[in-house]
């Protein structure tokens, strides 16, 4: 299907605060309860329509463990937008937010469009942060909030849609150049479809035939591609070794 427009999303936060299951409800209208820790970074698009535009949102879900930051931080180049999550229910995902806000301000283009998204408001009676608090964040901050639930639906396509509204506004008023903010090489990745698939990119990617990447993207894959080789080849010899010395004690 044909676009006027791609802004590309990169979402961030603590690890568990609800990042991938936000993607998923967005892009899949589906709930998953259990979902495993994000390795890296995961992939998910859709298409909107913003003012009669035909607007492909390509959200790039981002590891929320320390140890990937360094992937995470090579995402916000071209992002136009972002949405910062936390857990409502854990206070200590709030006081983190002040740390992500920098990397994205740091890493990022000075006119990304930043969400700040409370998710879990399903678990109100869990609440550790208050509404007032994350509005008030938002308000110091320049973003946009909103509270929202990825189990319930609540607010998890406004939060999305107008993120891009807000970026189609920028757009208009000449504050952002989206085709210079996602720059394209005149190349195509095949998406794998085969097994492991769901290791190296989970959600969408596998239902889109080819994908557009830059020279970021491309080297990310290609380093997440090695590593699941090398853990493979690791397992193998683990697995050999065992089985010698299993056999050796017989």
């Amino acid at each position: 299907m044909s676009y006027a427009y791609l802004f590309k999303y990169i979402i961030i936060g603590d690890t568990g605060v609800g990042k991938s299951c936000l993607l998923l409800q967005f892009t899949d209208k589906r709930f998953q309860p259990v979902h495993d820790l994000t390795i890296g970074v995961e992939l998910g698009a859709r298409m909107i329509t913003i003012e009669n535009k035909p607007v492909k949102l390509q959200i790039w879900d981002t590891a929320g463990q320390e140890s990937f930051r360094s992937i995470t931080r090579s995402y916000y180049r071209g992002a136009a937008g972002a949405l910062l999550v936390y857990d409502i229910t854990r206070r200590e995902t709030f006081n983190h937010l002040a740390s992500w806000l920098e990397d994205a301000r740091q890493h990022a283009n000075a006119n990304m469009s930043i969400m700040l998204i409370g998710n879990k408001c399903d678990l109100a009676h869990r609440r550790a942060v208050s509404t007032e608090e994350g509005e008030q964040f938002a308000k110091e901050h320049g973003l946009i909030f909103m509270e929202a639930s990825a189990k319930t639906a609540q607010n998890v396509e406004e939060a999305f849609i107008k993120t891009a509204a807000t970026i189609y506004k920028k757009i208009q008023d000449g504050v952002v150049d989206v085709s210079n903010e996602v720059s394209f090489f005149s190349f195509y990745l095949l998406c794998p479809t085969g097994p492991g698939t769901s290791f190296l990119w989970r959600t969408k990617v596998p239902s889109v035939e080819f994908h557009p990447v830059d020279a970021a993207f491309m080297l990310l894959y290609i380093e997440k591609l090695v590593f699941v080789v090398v853990c493979s080849y690791t397992k193998i010899w683990v697995c050999w070794i065992l089985h010698q010395v299993t056999s050796s004690l017989r």
